[in-house]
């Protein structure tokens, strides 16, 4: 019988993962590893020479089987690291994108340079990663994150108990700004955000396997366009922001005219910025009321 090491299976599932058009091959084998053996990815290299049980072995084939079918990773392990915090992550809710961390990042800059505290509303909230990330690096900010998807909200809550910010993230299920009673609270926001579903009806039928067959469509579809949820923000977000807050939002690649055009429109906004991402593409809107 074949024996089989943490070294010689790091090797065979990069391999493999490679072969399949596996999004980074190495780490998606270490995260594999990491799952099945309990271990942190450091570990992996301390026991390079450990011999792998045969139990494990064929629950971690399994998982590598599914891999190279394009089931996402993070969804095979349960998690996954959004702007260094651990999550939890399950196919009712999108997987965090590094695209996200940039929008986390202004949302934390312009949140330091207020007084008080801070209240943000986080809309389509699905695993809470903008909420934590923010709640994490402001210390005295009150988080109220809405998601439409109770399957998600879970998830999301499941992140704030982990993380300990159940005091200071508030979890709301509900459309957008509906389970926001403005009549009852008066509420007004410092800071509302979201990364909402953009992509239109076409661009969805061109998604990769990984994502149109396993994340889920109502976080990710929005109308014809992909601009239907933005619409209905622009509508009403006068109603929540304070005189003079921020409005920060994820956008798809070649939004930002159109966006621009629908935060103009609302005659609400003194300042809109389109900021690029990485790869030159429109990334975030920023409108200062």
């Amino acid at each position: 019988m074949e024996t089989w090491t943490i070294k010689k299976l790091l090797e065979w599932v990069t391999g493999y993962s490679k072969d399949k058009g596996v999004d980074s091959p190495r780490l998606s084998a270490e995260l594999l590893l990491c799952h099945v053996l309990k271990l942190e990815r450091i570990q992996l290299y301390t026991f390079y020479d450990r011999v792998v049980d045969p139990p494990q072995l064929a629950q971690l084939r399994a998982l590598v089987k599914r891999a190279g079918e394009q089931e996402p990773i993070a969804y095979l392990v349960g998690r996954c690291e959004f702007y260094s915090l651990p999550l939890t992550i399950t196919p009712d809710c999108l997987i965090p994108r590094p695209e996200t961390e940039h929008l986390v990042e202004k949302a934390i800059l312009f949140l330091r340079q207020r007084q008080g505290t801070p209240l943000v509303l986080d809309l389509c909230t699905g695993s809470g990663c903008i909420a934590a990330a923010v709640a994490k690096n402001v210390k005295d900010a009150h988080i109220v994150a809405t998601d439409i998807c109770d399957a998600a909200l879970k998830v999301a809550a499941e992140n704030t108990e982990k993380l300990k910010l159940t005091h200071t993230v508030q979890l709301l299920c509900g459309d957008l700004f509906d389970p926001i009673i403005t009549e009852l609270n008066k509420t007004r926001f410092d800071l509302i955000v979201s990364n909402p579903p953009y992509v239109s009806e076409p661009e969805y039928e061109a998604l990769d396997k990984n994502v149109k067959e396993y994340e889920p469509k109502g976080a990710l579809i929005a109308g014809a366009d992909g601009l239907d949820v933005y619409k209905r923000i622009a509508e009403k977000v006068d109603d929540f922001l304070k005189p003079d807050g921020m409005l920060m939002m994820e956008i798809g690649y070649a939004q930002g005219p159109a966006i621009r055009e629908l935060l103009e429109n609302s005659s609400i906004f003194k300042t809109i910025t389109i900021e690029k991402d990485f790869a030159n593409n429109d990334r975030i809107a920023i409108a200062k009321k």
